[in-house]
Formats: structure tokens, sequence, C-alpha cells
């Protein structure tokens, strides 16, 4: 377990003013990699205008519900996938969705007739967080020339029989696409995506939340959180000495 690091200068983003947001921990969370995550990889490659359809998986997660919020913003339908009754009532009520599914307990096929259900006009975005059989469903309601943004495969990480991806035939009757995204390449526009995402703040368009453990004793339990979705929004631990 590492308490801190060394590093050569320069090897940091641009310097930010605390004092514009609530909590320095803003600049890991909403105004750090996940709120750019979410930023970029909406912008430029879900590429979101009024009137799209926008379904986001591990929709109640830091940078799922960050990716709903912007896509309300920007004049979307948003419909988000989570785990449990709690975090899709999060969806609706503190993030603004417009529809939450379930998908716990529930085959591909039951999720496939709720997701027609809630987008009875298809998808024209799916940000991906979770692959499996939840992409698979959702890629059956894409619709012509839709965008598929791959952020991530949570399901599949630690599967011993990955499912992968069985519905890809939709992409290609669909003329859709599917792009994997890093936030990696964005470094040098950080100052670009933070000014957007601080005015969205500040103008209490986008809410978020982190959840903060102490110690560096339980860095191990609060990774494990990330797997079991316990987690709610970014998971941030405090290394900081005790006062």
């Amino acid at each position: 377990m590492e308490e801190y690091s060394v590093v050569e200068a320069g090897g940091f983003t641009s310097p930010v003013d605390a004092s514009l947001v609530p909590s320095p921990t803003n600049f890991l969370s909403v105004l750090g990699a996940v709120g750019m995550t979410a930023y970029f990889g909406m912008i430029d490659d879900g590429k979101p205008k009024a009137g799209d359809t926008l379904l986001v998986t591990g929709a109640a997660g830091a940078v799922g519900s960050l990716v709903g919020q912007i896509g309300k913003i920007k004049g979307c339908r948003v419909i988000g996938i989570a785990g449990g009754a709690d975090k899709c009532r999060r969806l609706t009520e503190d993030y603004g969705f417009d529809a939450a599914i379930d998908y716990r307990g529930k085959s591909q096929a039951e999720l496939e007739k709720e997701i027609a259900a809630a987008a009875p006009d298809g998808v024209d975005i799916i940000w991906e967080n979770v692959g499996g059989e939840i992409l698979d469903a959702g890629i059956t309601a894409i619709n012509e020339y839709g965008r598929v943004v791959l952020c991530g495969l949570i399901s599949e990480y630690n599967s011993p029989e990955p499912v992968g991806i069985r519905n890809l035939w939709y992409l290609i009757s669909r003329q859709a696409t599917i792009k994997g995204f890093l936030v990696r390449d964005y470094p040098p526009r950080f100052a670009e995506g933070i000014a957007e995402m601080g005015k969205w703040l500040a103008e209490g368009k986008i809410k978020h939340d982190e959840d903060i453990d102490k110690g560096i004793e339980n860095s191990y339990a609060a990774f494990m959180k990330l797997f079991s979705g316990a987690n709610q929004g970014k998971m941030i631990l405090d290394v900081s000495p005790e006062d």
C-alpha cells in the first residue's frame, strides 16, 4: 500500500483553483478524471443532440450518473440501468433521468422488453459500463446510425467465463458504431472540460456523490466496493494523517 508518491515536476494537469468548488475532493470526482470521462466521452463520441434517446448502463455510478445528466443538459431523453430499487430511485429523483430500469433478477429477454418500453422510438446513444447480457439487451434497441460509447465492461472483468457481445449484427443492420473510450487522450483538454463542468456544477445542473472512506488500512475494502456496487458515487480513500 502506498501512502504518498514522489513524481517529476510537470506530471500533473494545469493548476486549479479549489476555492471555486465546495470541496477539493471534487477534483477527484466531478472535476477530475471521472467528470472528464463523462464529459469528453459524451461530447466527442456520444455526440448528443436534442431529441436523442440515451441509454446509460451502470448509471448510478460516478461516471454513469454524470453521463446521464450531461445528456439531459444536451436535450436527450435519458434512461438508466442500475442494480436495486434505491439506485434506480436516485437516477430519477436525484439525477433527473427520465426512466430507470433495475437489472437485478431479470433475464436478457426481460431487459430487452423493459428497454423497448422505456424507449419506444429506439436508442440513439448507449453509454456502456457493464457489458455482457446488459450490452446485448441494449443494442437490440439501437437506432440507425446510433453510437455505442464503450467505457467499461465491469460484469466481465472477474468472470471466469466472459459472455462477450453476441448481438453485434444489430450494429451492422442499423449501421451503428461502437467505439472504445479512454480519458488518457484528454489531459491537454482538461481545462476545457473543467470549465464547462464547473459552470454546470455552479448552476446546479449537475449533482454528484462522493463515497469517502478514511485510512489506508481500508484501501482493500474500499476498492472492492467498486465490484460489489456498494459505493454511492465516486469512491475516494482519504489517507491524510489524523489530526
